[in-house]
C-alpha cells in the first residue's frame, strides 16, 4: 500500500517535532473562558471554603472582598498531584488602601482542606507540605517567602519569620494587573519565579506526590481584596504518574491508551487567566514530542502488507488526533476572542457612560455663572445697605451734636456777671479797709 499524499507526511513530520507541556485539567481552573460553568457557582474539581464564602465570577475567584475586614477564604483541589515533575502557574491580584493588611498563601499540602482549611501561615498548626506566603513583611513593600513542614512543627506557636527557606522582595499591591507566580519542580531543582523573574530556587528540595494544591487568603481590619484568576498545573508527560493505574502499565498499553484518547493540546497561559495555544513549530526546552510513542522506522522493517497497513493506520490516526487538536484549539481561540470582544464592548459601554457625564459640564458651568451673578447682586445690596446706614448714623449724630452744643451754650453763665462780682467784691473790701483805718485813727490813745 502506498500513500499518495506527500503533504500528509510533511504535516506529520512537522507535528511530530512539536514539544509541549500537558495541561492537567483536574488540577487546574481558569484556563478556559469561564472558571465556573455558566449558571453555576461551583469550580469543577475544586472546593470553596472560608469564614465568608468567596465570590466566584466568570474569570476570577474573590477570596477576600474589599469590605468587610477580618475575612478568610480558600479554594482547594479535590484531586492529588501524582506527578514528580510539574509546573504550577497562579495568577492573582491584590488591591488595597494605602495601609491595607492581609496575606495570600499558596499551598501544596497533604490533606490540605482538613489540615489547613482557610488558615494562613500565621494561624495554621501542623501541616505537611509547602507554603508560599505573599504579604507585607519588612519595609520592602511586599515579600514572597517559602516554608516547608514535615508535619511536626506547629506554626501557630512559632516565630514564623525565622522558618522560611527562601524569599524575595515583590511589591504586589495595587499593580492594576494580575501577577503571575510560577512554581517549578523538576528532577533536580525546585524554583519559584514571579512575573517571569526568578525569586528563589533550591536543588535540595523534591516534593513528594499525593499533595493537594490550594490558595488561601486572610484580610485584616483594613482589608486587602485578593483575587485569583487561575491555578494551572502542567506536566511534561501525562503518562508519568507515580500513582494510579498508569504506574504499572506497559509500553504497549500506554500506546493503545494514547491511540484511544487524543493528547491534550499544548498550552501557554497569559496573565489574564485565559488559555492560549502555542503555535505549532515552536520549541521549548521543557516540551515533549506528540509522537514520542510513534518513532520513525525505516521502510525496510515493514515486510508485510499487514504491518504496512498497521503502521499507516497508526500514523493516520495520530494525524487525525493532531488535526482534531488544531480544530479544538481554533474553536477555543474563537471563544476566547468572543469573550475578549464582549469585554471590550463592556469597556466601551462604560467609556460611553463616562463621556455622557461630561455633557453635564455645560449645565454645571451655567449654574456656576448664575451663582456668581447672585453673589454679585448680594454684594451690591450689602454695600448699598451699609452706605445708607452710615449716612443715617452720621446725620443723626450731627443733629444730636448741634442740639447738645446749643443747650450747653445757653446754660453756661456770662463773663460780665463774673467780672462784676469780682470787681464788686474788691471795691467792698477797699471800702471796708478805709472805714477800719479811720475808726482806728479817731479812737483815743491809751498809755500805760
Amino acid at each position: 500500500m502506498r500513500l499518495q499524499s506527500p503533504s500528509v507526511w510533511s504535516l506529520l513530520a512537522g507535528l511530530s517535532a512539536v514539544q509541549a507541556q500537558y495541561l492537567v485539567n483536574e488540577l487546574s481552573f481558569g484556563f478556559g473562558p469561564r472558571i465556573a460553568p455558566e449558571g453555576t457557582t461551583h469550580v469543577p474539581n475544586f472546593s470553596i471554603q472560608g469564614t465568608r464564602t468567596p465570590e466566584i465570577l466568570a474569570n476570577k475567584v474573590i477570596l477576600t472582598p474589599v469590605s468587610p475586614g477580618n475575612v478568610r477564604g480558600a479554594v482547594w483541589g479535590e484531586r492529588t498531584l501524582d506527578y514528580r515533575e510539574w509546573v504550577a502557574d497562579i495568577d492573582f491580584r491584590v488591591n488595597s488602601p494605602d495601609r491595607g493588611g492581609g496575606n495570600l498563601n499558596v499551598w501544596l499540602a497533604k490533606d490540605g482542606p482538613s489540615a489547613v482549611g482557610s488558615a494562613s501561615i500565621y494561624t495554621v498548626g501542623r501541616f505537611e507540605g509547602l507554603a508560599l506566603v505573599i504579604d507585607q513583611s519588612g519595609d520592602h513593600g511586599g515579600m514572597i517567602r517559602g516554608f516547608l513542614n514535615d508535619g511536626h512543627t506547629d506554626y501557630k506557636s512559632q516565630q514564623v519569620d525565622g522558618l522560611s527557606f527562601g524569599h524575595c522582595n515583590y511589591a504586589y499591591r495595587n499593580l492594576g494587573r494580575p501577577s503571575q507566580l510560577k512554581i517549578t519542580q523538576t528532577a533536580d531543582k525546585f524554583s519559584v519565579s514571579v512575573d517571569s523573574y526568578p525569586c528563589f530556587d533550591s536543588d535540595a528540595i523534591t516534593l513528594p506526590t499525593g499533595y493537594r494544591f490550594g490558595v488561601t487568603a486572610a484580610s485584616a481590619d483594613n482589608p486587602d481584596s485578593v483575587e485569583v484568576f487561575k491555578l494551572v498545573v502542567m506536566t511534561q508527560a501525562l503518562d508519568a504518574q507515580q500513582a494510579g493505574s498508569g504506574h504499572g502499565s506497559t509500553h504497549n498499553n500506554q500506546q493503545q491508551q494514547q491511540q484511544r484518547q487524543p493528547p491534550v493540546p499544548p498550552m501557554r497561559f497569559s496573565r489574564s487567566g485565559q488559555s492560549e495555544h502555542q503555535p505549532h513549530g515552536g520549541s521549548s526546552e521543557d516540551d515533549e514530542s506528540y509522537e514520542a510513542d510513534l518513532p520513525d522506522e525505516e521502510a525496510g522493517h515493514i515486510t508485510s502488507s499487514k504491518a504496512q497497513f498497521a503502521d499507516l493506520h497508526n500514523r493516520l490516526q495520530s494525524v487525525n488526533h493532531h488535526l482534531s487538536t488544531i480544530f479544538r484549539s481554533v474553536a477555543q481561540q474563537g471563544q476566547i476572542d468572543e469573550t475578549r470582544h464582549e469585554e471590550n464592548q463592556r469597556a466601551l459601554g462604560e467609556l460611553k457612560g463616562l463621556l455622557s457625564k461630561l455633557d453635564r459640564i455645560g449645565d454645571l458651568e451655567q449654574r456656576i455663572a448664575g451663582l456668581e451673578r447672585d453673589l454679585r447682586a448680594v454684594r451690591t445690596d450689602v454695600a448699598n445697605t451699609m452706605r445708607n446706614a452710615e449716612h443715617s448714623i452720621k446725620s443723626h449724630v450731627s443733629d444730636h451734636h448741634s442740639t447738645l452744643a446749643e443747650t450747653v451754650r445757653g446754660a453756661a453763665p456770662g463773663h460780665g456777671r463774673l467780672i462784676f462780682v469780682i470787681l464788686g467784691s474788691q471795691v467792698l473790701l477797699a471800702v471796708a479797709f478805709v472805714v477800719y483805718k479811720r475808726r482806728r485813727a479817731a479812737s483815743p490813745k491809751k498809755y500805760l
